[in-house]
């Protein structure tokens, strides 16, 4: 060693220093040696050439290493591999590699090895051309590599990953003599990766029997696939595959396993054991962290996920990277934390590596959309570098969930005119404005450009298929929605019939509906909900309640949806039996939804309870619209105007925006205790205060409010003078105070009003009659008989119901089928008897 000359030495020195830059990325001092090289005249060297070709391409300086080659020209295959090396660590290069392949293999100077196949492999994978990757096989078998074990690996790779896991990696894979850990680790991770769970987790177990021993990669690769498996296997795989590696010393101390089974336990939503692991660690880096915050994040523990966060920010040799705040900024929209994803957005900012990310730009401009800061969002986007087709998603999604309707078009104009291809999701946005703005035309145009761009054959799940027929069937029509359905035969699944469903039964065709749930081979929740709604709806309460029962006799638990789905039921019923196991069943499994506590609230009052739905609205503590809704109609509903109107007052102190539905029934609630100047004070302010027209119904509300007062002609004064045409409610409800206040002649002027619109309602007409009998007016009696007889009208038989222990007891009148009635007659004769029997004080 001693006796080498000089130039020996400083051929070896020379390739040692550039070895360290590389190992380094020093470019400058690779760049300096490169110009002592050539002034030395050393170029020609072949270690010192492919020294410094391994500099430039680990420096990522590609376009210079890729000038070097072709000034240095070489037969030998290292100085080829090292260039496709360098290609091969970035996408922007993908055509050039293969391109350099293809002179490789044809010039004929330099023929590809094994090193020169595994290297190019993952690019054809990476590109998912398939035919390429055929051809480098064709290679691989006419040179004799299909028996090397690196080759072997390569090619059971790049099949998986393109999606030919089954048949051409397996087989691949089977072929390898010697196989070894990365043989294993390739096709476990192919099989997964192809969301075959089963059989990855099959191959690791063979593997376990085998020579061949797991190591962190292994690890890493099968904890995912146990987390996705059945019900109750995954955490008993996953503690196993833990215990395992606790007995392997080298597995213990490598960080990337136990990053792996943090997320694990975190999947399968074990947070204690997962955050007692990872404090445990001896050493974290920053995906121990990540892994951490996105575990919690995912499992809805935003608070954790941000405090995790703020720990993460106090540690000062790790710092948060792009992966953190993809993860933490939905926590922060989540809790509708501005102030803090402001300050995030500062920290990003004052970081280039970050502020140039895009991924961070789209997850700003997510997080701002769903913080209602439409503006900032929009800023934010135009502030991203590097636009991708989540960045321009993200954005129309923010538009059309905030209602910026013009803006949303105006952008989707500007995507097309870029050429952005549209993605499925971006057609479901789409599609989700259309239902927002209930045009069937923009439907139908969406519809057309999905079935032009293949986006509809495509779709191995028919999510786009599903959303078009959704929206159909959202915009009224119902004979698209069932072409789409009809069109999806093949491909339909829950979400198809679910959503045919829905349709029908939003536009009343029960029968329709029915038909599509006695065709399901697979049914779940939502399913049921809406076959309850159904037969809620069909007046058909019996069947609604046995399919209730029958859906929890089945495992299911009823959900919000449920629930408001077979509330309406009690409501028909009269059932507080019923109403109070809702409710109670509400408190148990924890729901908040207001909606929920409204309906609640809203039945109690229909089944003749106040005082309960009082208790319910006075013990909420977020009250919204929808509440104060439910309690002002249910003091409406019992006559008791004036705590309705202390509720409307106290509602507007709080400073919840009125709607028309709860004026309309503020209005009627002083209708029906006579507090006529108050109603009027609400209705003038209809326009006055909250800046909108006042409808049909509220206009109703106060012809009613004057017929009840006794006002009666300032009522009919109302109603021809309303600046919009009367209809029959208007006319009906002043007819019915005719006939309470015996105003014969103004009755029949109404009459005729009323005729004129509704001539086919039998109700007008008995009105009529009992006005005409209450004045002994016989002759108007016997023509309004007449008329009715001639217009083939019959008054349906009067029906009520009342439940007593949990039994519902049907009166009709003129029938005696009741199995108790000769009881109840002889009660009502006693009772009728005492009435009339005088008082003796």
């Amino acid at each position: 060693m001693l006796h080498l000359d000089y130039k020996t030495w400083s051929t070896i020195i020379r390739s040692s220093i550039l070895k360290s830059c590389a190992a380094s990325s020093a470019i400058k001092l690779g760049k300096a040696l490169h110009s002592d090289v050539v002034k030395e005249g050393h170029l020609t060297c072949h270690t010192v050439s492919k020294a410094l070709l391994n500099m430039y391409a680990k420096c990522g300086a590609l376009d210079d290493c890729q000038k070097l080659f072709g000034q240095i020209g070489s037969s030998d295959p290292v100085s080829w591999n090292i260039v496709l090396s360098g290609f091969s660590g970035s996408r922007m290069y993908d055509a050039e590699l293969m391109r350099l392949f293809y002179a490789m293999h044809i010039g004929g100077k330099a023929r590809p090895n094994s090193i020169t196949v595994a290297t190019v492999l993952p690019v054809c994978a990476r590109l998912l051309d398939i035919d390429a990757g055929k051809s480098v096989h064709s290679y691989v078998i006419k040179s004799g590599l299909e028996t090397e074990t690196l080759v072997g690996n390569a090619l059971a790779s790049m099949y998986a990953k393109c999606g030919l896991v089954l048949d051409d990696a397996y087989a691949v894979f089977n072929s390898i003599s010697h196989k070894d850990v990365v043989s294993w680790n390739a096709i476990i991770a192919g099989f997964a990766e192809n969301k075959l769970m089963c059989d990855a987790f099959g191959l690791f177990r063979w593997m376990l029997k085998g020579p061949i021993e797991p190591n962190y990669a292994t690890i890493v690769s099968i904890l995912p696939v146990c987390a996705s498996l059945g019900e109750n296997v995954p955490y008993c795989f996953g503690r196993e595959i833990h215990c395992y590696v606790q007995r392997r010393t080298e597995l213990v101390a490598d960080v990337s396993v136990y990053n792996a089974l943090v997320s694990f336990y975190l999947r399968v939503g074990r947070m204690e054991e997962a955050e007692s692991l990872f404090r445990s660690m001896i050493s974290r880096d920053l995906v121990s962290w990540n892994a951490i915050i996105a575990g919690y994040a995912s499992n809805g523990d935003w608070l954790k996920a941000l405090d995790l966060f703020c720990e993460l920010l106090s540690i000062e040799m790790i710092g948060p990277d792009s992966v953190t705040f993809v993860s933490i900024l939905p926590a922060c929209a989540f809790l509708q934390n501005l102030q803090v994803g402001k300050e995030m957005h500062g920290y990003i900012l004052r970081h280039p590596h970050l502020r140039e990310d895009t991924t961070v730009g789209n997850a700003l401009v997510s997080f701002y959309g769903k913080c209602n800061r439409i503006e900032a969002a929009f800023q934010t986007f135009l502030m991203i570098s590097w636009r991708d087709l989540i960045s321009w998603n993200s954005m129309l999604d923010a538009f059309v969930e905030s209602g910026y309707k013009i803006e949303f078009l105006g952008l989707l104009k500007w995507m097309l005119s870029e050429g952005i291809r549209l993605d499925t999701i971006t057609i479901l946005t789409i599609i989700h404005f259309c239902v927002t703005v209930s045009r069937v035309e923009r439907v139908k145009e969406t519809h057309s450009y999905s079935i032009k761009d293949g986006l509809l054959q495509g779709d191995i799940e028919p999510t786009i298929g599903n959303a078009l027929l959704d929206a159909y069937a959202k915009c009224g029509n119902m004979e698209y929605a069932l072409k789409i359905f009809q069109s999806l035969s093949e491909k339909r699944n829950l979400v198809t019939c679910n959503s045919m469903i829905s349709g029908y039964v939003s536009h009343g065709s029960h029968d329709d509906a029915h038909k599509i749930f006695n065709g399901m081979s697979e049914t779940d929740l939502t399913t049921w909900s809406l076959m309850v709604r159904v037969y809620a709806e069909n007046d058909s309460p019996s069947e609604a309640l046995n399919l209730f029962n029958e859906l929890q006799a089945r495992g299911m638990k009823p959900n919000e949806v449920t629930i408001m789905s077979f509330l309406p039921v009690c409501a028909q019923m009269a059932s507080v039996h019923l109403v109070k196991q809702c409710h109670g069943y509400a408190i148990r499994a924890g729901f908040k939804d207001c909606r929920l506590k409204g309906a609640l609230l809203d039945v109690y009052a229909k089944c003749g309870t106040i005082k309960s739905a009082y208790k319910l609205f006075h013990f909420s503590t977020h009250k919204d619209l929808v509440m104060f809704t439910a309690m002002v109609s249910g003091y409406a509903m019992h006559g008791m105007g004036e705590e309705a109107l202390m509720v409307f007052s106290h509602m507007l102190e709080l400073g919840v925006k009125p709607d028309h539905v709860i004026i309309t029934a503020v209005l009627s609630a002083c209708s029906h205790s006579g507090l006529v100047n108050e109603g009027l004070k609400i209705f003038y302010s209809i326009e006055k205060v909250y800046g909108f027209k006042p409808t049909m119904e509220q206009y109703a509300c106060v012809v009613d409010l004057l017929a009840r007062g006794g006002r009666l002609n300032d009522a009919y004064s109302f109603a021809t003078g309303m600046p919009i045409e009367a209809n029959a409610n208007v006319w009906g409800t002043l007819l019915g105070a005719c006939r309470t206040h015996h105003e014969v002649e103004l009755g029949c002027l109404v009459a005729d009003r009323l005729f004129e619109i509704e001539a086919n309602n039998i109700g007008n007409y008995v009105v009529m009659s009992n006005l005409y009998a209450a004045d002994a007016r016989w002759d108007g009696v016997v023509e309004v008989r007449k008329l009715m007889r001639t217009r083939d009208l019959k008054k349906p038989a009067g029906c009520s119901w009342i439940e007593v222990e949990r039994r519902k007891n049907i009166f009709v009148a003129g029938d005696s089928t009741h199995p108790q009635r000769s009881h109840i007659y002889n009660t009502l004769c006693t009772l009728d008897q005492q009435i009339k029997e005088p008082l003796h004080f």
